[in-house]
């Protein structure tokens, strides 16, 4: 693994030797740049960011890789729309403050997004030089360069424009990523908007759910601070749905909208025999109390945390990749991944399932848990598993395990992490039981407008689509946002 140092002095000998004027040719034959890292035996005993950023040249010269296609195929990829190829452009002549201009024109959050969203998945999947090489690892590194843009206008503190006061009012529930982008596009109309939020500090998943080394969170907390500056009212330790209801903010607050962005924050479980064993955690336990509550800051934090040794957590996804590192900066000697199927079919990012096994977890494929064993003090002791095997493909298009019968076997644990997913919020639901939804718990809502089946009541993010991506949120929310404005027009 390549320093920043060697990386960044590659990078500039390389812009040094690149024409003036480049060809189609010249930018497909530029390196793909690698993301400068913290040492992995280093990073697994702290909680700093693993990945340090790209230097100004290691940025330009990646972004020299881009065609600037004129039909601009990577833009069907993200979800708010953002003109990719004109914000890369902008790096090309090291207008970075220009690059940073383009993105807010459709995004709050690009030191947020850059970092945790799936671009592989979204915007670098319909790359033209990924696709020309056949290989989405070797696109243009959007995400990569819409963090560095981010993080080299840190300072910048500019907040969007307020329009004249309208003396509507709107209530925000939830202060995760939808609910941002919906309360930043409502604000900049001139409404009046309250932010309700359950916990004692804002930001959602943001905060909660995803750790200090994968997003620092002073950058989240710069984001809420803009939506404070716009003149967005935050209401913290408010609980929709126990504190006030959907109806009570309607009738006797005021409200002329409601925004619902309350996310999928009810963890599943597996339903096996010993899952009430002392040391069996849902991930959304374990990572809040590391990340929201400093679990990890032991010289001063006062959060209880379960001392686990030997941590087996059970999925494949990236808060199954989230738990596993965290484990690892907490002490334990030995963590396990235990995941049903193989590593290719694992839905956590390639990137982060690289890094979670460089810093020393295993991952044990086609496993399936079937038993949690306990001790005479009823703390959990060993998981038992059953081997995999795979069958035919299922409606994820992932072929189905299979499992083994008479492959059982015991393996020492002292702690279990169950990682498999998240249903949604069912507070709300439970007092205001006209509002629709599906049979998993989500609110339908209306695919142009995000508005639900009662009139001035919209929801989006992970409320609606389940546990999805930052950016999908966010989509959500400014969806959500404009049908909003349109409707108080109407008021």
């Amino acid at each position: 693994m390549a320093s920043r140092e060697e990386l960044d002095r590659k990078a500039k000998e390389a812009l040094k030797s690149l024409p003036q004027t480049l060809t189609v040719k010249d930018r497909m034959a530029i390196e793909h740049q690698e993301m400068p890292s913290q040492d992995p035996d280093v990073r697994k005993h702290n909680m700093d960011e693993v990945a340090l950023g790209y230097s100004e040249d290691i940025a330009v010269l990646e972004a020299q890789r881009c065609l600037n296609c004129k039909n601009k195929p990577c833009m069907s990829g993200c979800p708010v729309s953002i003109d990719i190829p004109r914000f890369i452009e902008r790096i090309q002549n090291r207008d970075f403050k220009g690059a940073l201009s383009v993105i807010q024109e459709e995004s709050i959050l690009p030191s947020i997004c850059g970092r945790v969203c799936p671009q592989e998945a979204q915007c670098q999947k319909y790359c033209t030089v990924g696709k020309a090489l056949k290989d989405v690892d070797k696109a243009v590194a959007i995400g990569r360069l819409e963090r560095f843009v981010a993080d080299y206008n840190a300072s910048d503190e500019s907040v969007p424009d307020v329009k004249a006061p309208t003396g509507k009012r709107v209530a925000v529930v939830g202060s995760g990523p939808a609910s941002i982008a919906c309360a930043a596009d409502v604000r900049r109309e001139g409404h009046d908007v309250v932010m309700f939020e359950a916990l004692h500090k804002t930001g959602g998943v943001l905060s909660y759910g995803i750790p200090e080394f994968r997003l620092p969170k002073h950058l989240v907390d710069k984001e809420i601070k803009k939506l404070e500056k716009m003149g967005v009212d935050i209401e913290k330790n408010v609980l929709i749905g126990r504190t006030r209801t959907i109806e009570e903010l309607k009738s006797e607050d005021g409200f002329d909208a409601i925004f619902i962005g309350t996310g999928a924050g009810l963890p599943k479980f597996m339903g096996i025999p010993g899952e009430n064993l002392v040391g069996v955690l849902s991930a959304n336990e374990y990572l809040t109390r590391s990340n929201l509550m400093k679990a990890y800051d032991k010289a001063n934090s006062h959060t209880p945390e379960y001392e686990g040794r030997r941590v087996a957590v059970l999925g494949g996804g990236n808060v199954a990749m989230d738990a596993a590192r965290t484990a690892l900066r907490l002490g334990a000697e030995t963590v396990d991944i235990i995941y049903r199927r193989t590593r290719s079919e694992m839905p956590a990012r390639k990137e982060e399932i690289e890094h979670a096994v460089e810093e020393g977890c295993s991952i044990r494929m086609l496993s399936q848990p079937v038993e949690i064993l306990g001790d005479d003090k009823g703390r959990v002791r060993a998981l038992v598993i059953r081997k995999c095997e795979l069958g035919e493909m299922d409606a994820s298009g992932r072929r189905s395990p299979v499992e083994i019968e008479g492959s059982d076997e015991e393996i020492a644990y002292d702690e279990v992490i169950v990682a498999i997913g998240n249903a949604s919020n069912p507070l709300i639901k439970l007092t205001t039981p006209e509002i629709e939804v599906n049979r998993r718990g989500n609110f339908i809502v209306d695919e142009e407008t995000n508005q639900t089946n009662m009139e001035g009541v919209y929801a989006g993010g992970d409320i609606v689509l389940g546990a999805a991506t930052v950016i999908l949120a966010m989509g959500q929310g400014r969806k959500a946002a404009k049908a909003i404005n349109e409707y108080l027009k109407g008021k």
